[in-house]
């Protein structure tokens, strides 16, 4: 079975989209167990998120209870309040008097009108779906990838092929007496660029709106800096996968997650240094390999819209 973020214990992911009849849009939701640490890190010019604010180290509340990416730009950030929705119910949240906050960032992709119908769009129930889909998943389970959730209609390369969602994970030894670190990503591909390395022709016309968006999870602990610290070094992998990257038209983000299972080596101030780089070195390279994974598993697909063509096979630059 091929690496996937749920390879962390305890992450879990749930996927619902909606295709045909003006649709082609979809929702991706990461759960991770309750007390993971979280943060986040925008560097494309053109983002469409919701309350990663509340993830910056120095805020109250240093964890979070789901991550959600979706279509539909803007719109579609609606689909956090079926997330959050969702995690009230089961008693999920930052407690306050009479109840739970739950902390659900989230981050959105363009794909409005690529069905065929520009407010055919994701919403609160879809987000509650996701999130039902990904508690009842169990644990470790496979991860649907390319047309599926956020990426179902994720396009790359100016619009000309089709990307999609794709996750992979690896596992670190000799970083934490408590065993093996792993690192797993997934990433929803909606580029303007195209693979680095590529050899696709030159793709005309002109930039749409677009955003590669990913999780990076682990089940080292990390306190929110270095969540933090984390989810800017896990950029790397994104450049690293797609040129361009990080241009004004596109709304690049990852978050990462820590759940705190195993602890890094701090024996020593260099021993701490060691454990970390290692570990961010990881969460970039678990990135390019989801965004490869995402655009090698895209299919193609027709909509009113028009033909949107999987990335040509043995032309994606270095997968390996």
């Amino acid at each position: 079975m091929a690496s996937k973020i749920t390879d962390v214990p305890g992450i879990r992911v749930g996927q619902v989209q909606k295709t045909g009849d003006g649709w082609l849009s979809g929702v991706t939701v990461v759960l991770p167990p309750p007390g993971t640490v979280g943060s986040v890190d925008v560097r494309g010019g053109g983002p469409g998120t919701h309350e990663t604010d509340a993830l910056d180290p120095t805020t109250l509340v240093p964890t979070v209870d789901a991550v959600v990416l979706t279509g539909g730009s803007a719109y579609g950030l609606a689909a956090a309040h079926g997330a959050q929705r969702w995690c009230e119910e089961q008693g999920r949240g930052f407690p306050v008097a009479g109840g739970v906050v739950p902390i659900v960032p989230a981050a959105a992709i363009f794909d409005l009108g690529r069905g065929g119908d520009f407010a055919a769009r994701p919403g609160p129930d879809m987000g509650y779906d996701a999130a039902a889909a990904a508690a009842a998943s169990g644990e470790q389970a496979d991860v649907v990838r390319g047309n599926a959730g956020a990426g179902t209609g994720a396009v790359l390369g100016r619009g000309a092929f089709k990307g999609g969602v794709g996750t992979a994970s690896l596992t670190l030894d000799g970083l934490s007496p408590d065993g093996p670190v792993v690192v797993g990503a997934i990433a929803v591909v909606n580029a303007l660029g195209l693979p680095v390395g590529a050899d696709a022709p030159e793709v005309p016309g002109k930039p749409e709106l677009n955003t590669t968006l990913a999780v990076v999870a682990t089940n080292a602990a990390l306190d929110p800096a270095e969540c933090k610290r984390t989810a800017a070094a896990a950029h790397a992998g994104l450049a690293r996968a797609l040129d361009p990257s990080h241009t004004l038209a596109d709304g690049d983000t990852v978050f990462a997650l820590a759940t705190g299972a195993v602890a890094l080596d701090r024996s020593t101030e260099q021993a701490r240094q060691i454990s970390l780089i290692t570990l961010q070195s990881a969460a970039a390279e678990a990135v390019r390999l989801a965004i490869l994974d995402g655009i090698a598993a895209a299919e193609t697909i027709t909509t009113p819209a028009g033909e949107f063509r999987a990335f040509p096979a043995g032309e994606r630059g270095r997968e390996g």
